[in-house]
């Protein structure tokens, strides 16, 4: 049987007790004795004056109890502070807690009942805080009772008013060094949570989608595919057509015109294959070939809707699946954004915060878009424009906190411009030795291939963005004077202060 004596200068008693029997009644007691003589205390001041050492430990979300991961989390860094102390370094650690964002917005509208559009946004605020600081309360009790030693009486919280205002500053000179810009482009939105969502914010799972080919009327071939046959696409998103205003083709891949049972299609020739067994074609007639950048600017028409579809060049087609003709709606996807950008088309995005489809998308306004899948297919099913429909299952991005499906959705959005700072962090991560080595390239490859970081949100808990409008025309404010003022009024009043006065009373 074990045994152990207390060190007589911490002044505890000089008992024996057997490690193995009644620990759990035990444990309490000792963590209670630590408690009471500020062990922390005790061994910071020990230390004081020697070699520094400093765990940067990421807060945890304010929002419920903790778990194994926080678990886990904890109590290695605390092994790893201990270690150091023991060893004689200056290792202080102090504690902090994310007060902020959507987890705790969504978590106090759980458990408090609240419908955050009919509830006053001081009011609204004013829970979100008090859940917060609930749990910061709740979490600290769990983790000293786990033996994690740390300055738990003085922990820092995202919510205070002094935190609240060095991040002001910290975006201030992020925006006078221009990584910070506003752009309407294709952002991860979650309908159920009604807000864009950074890259970092989403996670991958199976989901079974629709997976159909539809036929797409040729209005004007330039002379090179007749008008009276089709370009089929294939999609696994039938709920994005009402958005479509071009097909994309690689302008390096060959096409065929095929004749199939006296209807005519286009499609990529290293597709041809594939696509006659995926749609049944027991037997076809090439009538011509192309090269892609031959058709570029020819004209289909929509398949349901009064629109043109214009036929552009694009080098994200691939030839690994589909048709080689790809659907492209620049309001509901990055690469095709980016390549109707360049086309100069219209982006459209006929979808609200809530996810569902409004009065632009026609007969299909109100509906939910994942829900509207049926009845789009229904749609081209009744105008003769589906060739085939389907199911597949494949990865699919779903929000990190409700593991709702997502959509990519055109909004003006205000981003970090991660290409500013890229080659500093990058520089960064090679000045630091990695425990184990592997964990170098995956963060190495995570920040060079990260895209611009979205950082708005549509949500009421958080800290606002300090920038103004002008009411006239529109135009953006924001410079070191507005800046200075917003962060002085943070750190006097806290963040309320922007829902509680008006534009003129937080300018200089």
């Amino acid at each position: 049987m074990a045994k152990g004596k207390y060190d007589a200068t911490l002044n505890l008693p000089q008992t024996e007790f057997p490690m193995r029997a009644n620990l759990p009644k035990r444990e309490p007691e000792i963590l209670k004795f630590w408690e009471k003589i500020d062990i922390y205390k005790k061994v910071q001041e020990k230390n004081a004056g020697n070699e520094q050492f400093i765990l940067h430990d990421g807060p945890p979300y304010a929002n419920g109890d903790i778990h194994l991961g926080h678990t886990l989390n904890k109590v290695l860094k605390d092994i790893i502070v201990k270690q150091k102390s023991m060893l004689g370094y200056d290792a202080p650690y102090v504690p902090g807690y994310d007060t902020h964002g959507l987890p705790i917005e969504q978590q106090a509208i759980k458990n408090l009942g609240l419908d955050r559009h009919r509830t006053d946004v001081l009011e609204f605020r004013r829970f979100c805080k008090e859940y917060a600081l609930k749990y910061v309360d709740i979490q600290g009790e769990q983790f000293k009772r786990l033996g994690v030693r740390g300055d738990w009486a003085n922990p820092y919280l995202t919510l205070k008013p002094e935190f609240e205002s060095i991040q002001i500053k910290v975006f201030g000179e992020m925006a006078k060094k221009g990584y910070i810009y506003k752009g309407l482009k294709p952002v991860y939105w979650c309908g159920s949570c009604e807000t864009a969502l950074a890259e970092a914010e989403v996670e991958y799972g199976d989901k079974t989608s629709p997976s159909i080919y539809v036929k797409f009327p040729v209005k004007d071939g330039k002379g090179l595919i007749p008008e009276d046959a089709f370009v089929i696409i294939w999609t696994t998103t039938p709920w994005t057509l009402p958005a479509n205003t071009a097909i994309s083709l690689h302008p390096e891949f060959e096409y065929v015109l095929v004749e199939v049972s006296s209807e005519k299609y286009l499609v990529a020739k290293g597709l041809l294959e594939t696509l006659a067994g995926e749609l049944e074609w027991n037997s076809w007639t090439i009538l011509n070939e192309y090269k892609g950048e031959s058709l570029e600017r020819a004209v289909c028409r929509h398949p349901f809707i009064e629109r043109d579809s214009l036929l552009i060049m694009g080098q994200h087609v691939t030839l690994e699946a589909g048709t080689g003709c790809v659907h492209t709606a620049p309001g509901h996807g990055e690469d095709d954004f980016y390549v109707g950008k360049e086309y100069g088309l219209e982006v459209i995005s006929p979808v609200d915060n809530s996810g569902r489809f409004t009065d632009e998308a026609g007969k299909f306004a109100g509906l939910y878009v994942h829900d509207a899948n049926n009845d789009v297919i229904e749609e081209l099913k009744n105008r003769g424009m589906l060739l085939k429909a389907s199911k597949v299952e494949h990865q699919y991005p779903f929000c990190w906190r409700c593991k709702n499906p997502i959509i990519y959705r055109a909004t003006e959005q205000w981003f970090a411009s991660i290409d500013g700072f890229r080659q500093e962090a990058l520089e960064a991560i090679d000045s630091v030795r990695w425990i184990p080595s592997w964990g170098r390239e995956r963060i190495y490859n995570m920040v060079r291939d990260r895209g611009d970081w979205c950082i708005s949100r549509q949500r009421t808990w958080g800290v606002p963005i300090p920038i103004f409008y002008c009411a006239a025309c529109g135009e953006t404010l924001i410079n070191d004077e507005t800046i200075a003022k917003i962060s002085q009024l943070f750190a006097e009043h806290g963040s309320d202060i922007c829902f509680i006065k008006d534009a003129a009373e937080l300018l200089p």
